[in-house]
């Protein structure tokens, strides 16, 4: 019987695993099934420009994976039973049930409401597509003079807001910070970032938390009233419930707790990348939910899963945080880079010169997405060992 590979999420972690997996394993042991709820593979890094209304190509995973042996199911995932090793799912076909021998969740992300009234009734966020398309209709539907408030001071709140106020002048632009916006960020690349919301115009409400969200404004700590037609959340990011629920040993986030191979601590035949992970970087800190994240975990645990199945060491991929690419609109953007306890180094690239690295970065990932195999030895290797209900092995 062929070992049975389960992929949950076609984000930049899941994806590139599935067609890394395919290149190197061969098809005569092993069986990846991937599972996601839509058809297309969702640049999240991107989705700020497809709520204001920039046009954007979506990929196909049945194009992504074609070709490479990978079994695409559209389905959304309801529940992981890790002791029978099942995934259950629901979709176009209905309810369904898959048999996994080694699972490798990466559902990623979503918004995170921080129990903040009005925020699940009233607030926007481009955490997913969908959340994106009802934003841009909206958006679409303001008039000149329309007020956005953007919440959350983080990567995706400055992108946001920027994006936002470049592309749409007509619109007025709020941001609520719960700290010193860019506090992060070096004294030069903060300097930089202020002139930017200068430029552009955002208003910004420093050391201004948000404790609930109406129809058509804001409410501040300090019961200031912020108008806003539109209120876009993005103070965060909260993982699924699954797997906590599921019984997986996960962290007070939700995340499950990984070794450094990205195996479950609790249950062995279960591996996880991207931002479910809890995992540890090599400075001793878990690290954050990014899409650099998902890229070093998905190659650490893809390479832990090739290795223990055919009988090879595991080599270690390297788990440190370089940095912070911002963008400030089409043409202007920041590039941060930080040290080993992820403090911002004093030099940092700014300007056109930024802007285009960071295209040049959203261009290959969304590439290598599209090309999943590409680069990788075409090695088919066979499987060494036939996997025990402990997922470790034993001699076929």
């Amino acid at each position: 019987m062929k070992h049975r590979i389960v992929v949950l999420g076609a984000g930049y972690a899941g994806a590139f695993a599935a067609g890394n997996l395919a290149r190197r394993l061969s098809p005569a042991d092993t069986e990846i099934t991937v599972v996601n709820a839509v058809p297309e593979f969702v640049e999240r890094m991107r989705l700020h420009q497809l709520a204001i209304g920039q046009d954007l190509a979506f990929r196909k995973l049945a194009d992504v994976f074609a070709g490479t042996g990978v079994r695409l199911r559209l389905a959304r995932v309801t529940g992981v039973d890790p002791e029978r090793r099942t995934v259950t799912v629901t979709g176009e076909d209905g309810d369904g049930e898959l048999a996994y021998d080694t699972l490798l969740y990466a559902l990623g992300s979503s918004v995170a409401h921080h129990g903040v009234p009005g925020v699940a009734e009233h607030a926007f966020d481009v955490t997913g597509r969908s959340p994106a398309l009802r934003l841009r209709e909206r958006l679409a539907g303001l008039g000149e003079g329309g007020t956005v408030l953007v919440v959350g001071e983080g990567l995706t709140g400055i992108e946001t807001a920027t994006e936002f106020a470049e592309s749409r002048p007509d619109l007025s632009v709020t941001l609520a910070a719960r700290g010193e916006l860019g506090a992060w960020l070096s004294p030069k690349a903060r300097r930089h970032l202020r002139k930017a919301f200068d430029r552009l115009g955002i208003t910004v409400h420093e050391h201004t938390g948000i404790e609930a969200v109406e129809p058509t404004r804001a409410i501040a700590a300090d019961g200031t009233s912020i108008p806003a037609d539109v209120t876009v959340w993005s103070a965060g990011f909260a993982v699924h419930p699954i797997a906590a629920a599921s019984g997986l040993e996960v962290a007070e986030t939700g995340q499950i707790v990984v070794d450094r191979t990205m195996r479950s601590v609790s249950h062995p035949d279960v591996y996880a990348a991207g931002d479910c992970a809890y995992a540890i970087g090599e400075n001793g800190r878990p690290l954050p939910m990014s899409c650099a994240s998902a890229g070093f975990t998905n190659m650490q645990a893809t390479a832990a899963i090739i290795a223990r199945l055919t009988g090879g060491k595991i080599p270690t991929t390297g788990l440190k945080y370089y940095g912070n690419h911002i963008s400030l609109g089409r043409r202007d953007a920041i590039f941060q880079m930080v040290d080993g306890d992820v403090r911002s180094k004093s030099w940092y690239l700014g300007g056109r010169t930024a802007a285009r690295l960071k295209s040049g970065v959203l261009k290959g990932a969304g590439w290598g997405i599209a090309h999943p195999t590409f680069g990788m030895p075409k090695r088919k290797r066979r499987l060494a060992t036939a996997p025990d209900r402990e997922g470790v092995g034993v001699a076929a």
